[in-house]
């Protein structure tokens, strides 16, 4: 399976000096189809592998791929995923590797470069594979990360203002008021009055929400969801940006713990990914050690 390059840090960059700005050419003209606009880049200093240049111009257009506070760290981590990338590919055909580009399910073809990263680091790291007990301990060190959400299942009625004023609201917020009352805890004249009165498109559905999770209504929505028992409706309306909202509680669905069984795969799925992350770091970090990288530092490289 494809696995993540980005997992050596680096440190400061060596000696500086002005790195030229990446042309625009025709794209600002719409002559070339559209290309991201680069920031100009930094002015850092030379990165080389093994007396290879990693040109200016593709650390600036690498930067996009490395979000940072300030421009001083997008270059490291760009110029460092890019000597990284180097130092794999000269391993990569030093060890006589051919490329063979995969096709992913979009039927697009991997570049040859990429191809032989993949089949270097496939041929070179074996991650160790979690075994049950070590399943087990983490499943009981963290078990409640197996747990389903609790989920709420829920109807309302919008009663949106006639325009943006107090009165509008206020307006609103009776009508609400005097159909919380009328349905009172019936399902029956909820669903009703839903399709009558409701301003959301759940009116069709007798405003049913459907089974929702804590956290995907807005907080005073939830909240007021919440506070209600099982098969009734609230009388207090509660406020959102859209309208004043009637709710309705059908029913809680609690949470409950997963059985180790069924999450056994998963958690030795997570582990052999971690334990991948480490290996190929640890691998990157001997081909830096026996190897010449200038402008940037490959954490490990050196012990």
């Amino acid at each position: 399976m494809t696995r993540p390059l980005d997992v050596i840090n680096t440190g400061d960059p060596a000696q500086r000096r002005p790195m030229p700005a990446v042309p625009s050419g025709c794209a600002s003209h719409g002559c070339g189809g559209p290309e991201p606009v680069l920031p100009p880049p930094p002015s850092f200093g030379e990165v080389r592998v093994n007396g290879i240049e990693i040109a200016p111009e593709a650390i600036s257009r690498e930067i996009q791929h490395h979000p940072a506070p300030d421009a001083e760290t997008a270059w490291v981590e760009a110029a460092r995923a890019l000597a990284v990338r180097e130092l794999l590919l000269q391993e990569a055909r030093r060890l006589g590797l051919e490329p063979e580009p995969e096709e992913d399910e979009a039927g697009r073809t991997e570049a040859e470069d990429d191809a032989l990263v993949r089949q270097l680091l496939e041929a070179q790291v074996t991650p160790e594979r979690a075994g049950e007990a070590e399943c087990r301990r983490y499943y009981d060190a963290s078990v409640e990360r197996f747990r389903t959400p609790e989920l709420f299942e829920a109807a309302h009625i919008l009663i949106e203002p006639q325009g943006e004023e107090e009165a509008a609201w206020h307006a609103a917020e009776a009508r609400a008021r005097t159909i919380a009352q009328e349905v009172a805890d019936d399902a029956a004249a909820f669903a009703a009055a839903a399709r009558e009165f409701s301003g959301c498109a759940s009116a069709r559905q007798d405003g049913s929400l459907g089974q929702i999770r804590r956290g995907e209504l807005v907080p005073a929505v939830q909240a007021g969801l919440e506070a209600l028992g099982e098969g009734t409706t609230g009388r207090e309306p509660i406020r959102s940006r859209f309208g004043w909202h009637v709710l309705r509680l059908q029913r809680r669905i609690p949470g409950r713990t997963l059985p180790f069984e069924i999450v056994q795969p998963k958690i030795a799925d997570m582990l052999e990914a971690r334990s991948w992350s480490v290996a190929a770091g640890r691998y990157v970090a001997a081909l830096a050690a026996r190897s010449h990288v200038e402008g940037v530092r490959i954490e490990g490289a050196g012990s």
